[in-house]
């Protein structure tokens, strides 16, 4: 019951945020992120509906949708892999040290897709194996290309790639270069994803903009989905609704998110709760250094002591 729910965020965040925190965190940061959707989409030509409706009706038009063909799969990769160069060679302007690990973008086998999601996998210990970011293009309609360049920034860098890498290569007691938490782990990688919008990457491309809006939306829906869910005893059907209603995700992948959910209480608040996190400890360092303060030297801090509660 309730206790149960209470102790899961708790395992899941590691922080004592209350159900009804959690709940109003999601609606506080949903209705920020909607505001600047809505410039944007206007910018495009799509004014009518609300911004879930609206992208509903983005991933109808079929804007940025490569062939669903081996040829246009191959494309994606390759376009993303030019993603992931533009990137590496602006990393020096805001992360001292960086990742030595290489990564490599592989699309998930066929044989296996059906049942797999978007992950990162760490490289090996000792070199011998990239960090791999692996993508389900089972069909290239779940994922037109304006919210991939995104994806790329969460799971490889500077996200899960140059966290974990960076976490690996430290100069740390071994059980502190593997072991890690989920909302440390989740919360550098959605916050990367900020950074990267700050460092303006998304300049002159409202599209792509919106997709780096839309899986920060995500993450605020799941929020009020994990909390309406477990805490407000939601149904599913309401949940799958109410998530479709912030980010507008297609009804197969919006259930595919609850059930998620459903299974697993709190894990998926670990993400924005994470995030918060390290925004609040960015703005006192900047608060208390004033004019020395260095995104490269926060940034060291943040990762070089690796996974933290």
């Amino acid at each position: 019951g309730e206790a149960y729910y209470a102790a899961s965020l708790y395992a899941q965040t590691t922080t004592r945020i209350s159900p009804d925190e959690v709940h109003k965190l999601g609606r506080d940061v949903t209705a920020e992120l909607s505001a600047r959707a809505d410039v944007l989409f206007r910018q495009l030509g799509f004014t009518k509906g609300t911004v879930g409706e609206r992208y509903i009706a983005l991933y109808e038009s079929k804007k940025g949708v490569y062939p669903n063909t081996d040829a246009g799969k191959a494309q994606i990769i390759t376009d993303l892999n030019k993603v992931v160069k533009t990137i590496t060679a602006r990393l020096p302007e805001q992360f001292g040290t960086l990742p030595k690990a290489p990564l490599e973008i592989r699309r998930i086998p066929a044989a296996t897709e059906g049942g797999a999601s978007t992950h990162y996998e760490s490289a090996s210990l000792d070199g011998s194996r990239p960090g791999v970011y692996w993508l389900n293009l089972r069909d290239t309609a779940e994922s037109p290309f304006w919210f991939l360049p995104t994806t790329t920034y969460h799971e490889g860098v500077p996200g899960h790639h140059m966290q974990i890498s960076m976490q690996r290569e430290a100069d740390l007691p071994m059980i502190r270069r593997v072991m890690g938490f989920g909302a440390y782990a989740e919360g550098w990688a959605l916050y990367s994803e900020q950074v990267v919008q700050e460092m303006g990457l998304y300049n002159g491309e409202p599209l792509n903009e919106l997709g780096y809006i839309h899986d920060a939306l995500l993450r605020s829906a799941r929020l009020v989905t994990d909390s309406g869910l477990h805490h407000l005893r939601w149904t599913r059907e309401k949940a799958i609704a109410e998530m479709r209603a912030i980010e507008g995700d297609p009804e197969p992948l919006a259930a595919q998110e609850i059930e998620r959910y459903s299974v697993w209480p709190g894990q998926a608040c670990s993400y924005m709760v994470g995030k918060v996190t390290i925004l609040k400890l960015r703005e006192k360092a900047k608060a208390a250094l004033g004019a020395k303060y260095d995104p490269r030297k926060f940034h060291d801090a943040v990762l070089l002591s690796g996974s933290m509660p």
